[in-house]
């Protein structure tokens, strides 16, 4: 069952007529991701895990101070600082990555008001 289908070509103005705000991702904002706060890395052998213990401690690869890390579904997006806010930790962040490299064609310019104030730090829920 080959059907032979003849697709007419469209040109860049037409698509983004028939695509209305293809750069829009708020159409995407129910969408689930996992987000991860990375604070280090370490890497151990099965024997040196085996060993560990309650009370172990693993040293990692960054000096205490140092931004971390934000992964959505493994890849970094952005950098941050910890921070305590009524007992509990969140993440200022501080940068994003990809920020500054040129809006994709056909997308507006992000930017930012004069005189803005540095999003709230992102707390984790209870």
């Amino acid at each position: 069952m080959s059907d032979q289908v003849e697709l007419e070509q469209l040109n860049a103005s037409e698509a983004s007529d028939h695509v209305p705000g293809m750069t829009d991702l708020r159409r995407l904002s129910d969408v689930p991701i996992d987000l991860t706060v990375e604070i280090g890395r370490t890497r151990l052998t099965v024997g040196e895990t085996l060993e560990l213990r309650q009370g172990s401690i693993l040293t990692l690869n960054r000096m205490a101070g140092e931004p971390v890390d934000l992964l959505v579904n493994g890849t970094p997006i952005a950098r941050g600082e910890v921070v305590v806010i009524d007992e509990q930790f969140g993440v200022r962040i501080t940068d994003v990555l990809g920020a500054t490299s040129a809006p994709a064609a056909g997308a507006a310019p992000a930017a930012a008001a004069p005189g803005a104030q540095p999003a709230p730090p992102v707390v984790a829920p209870e």
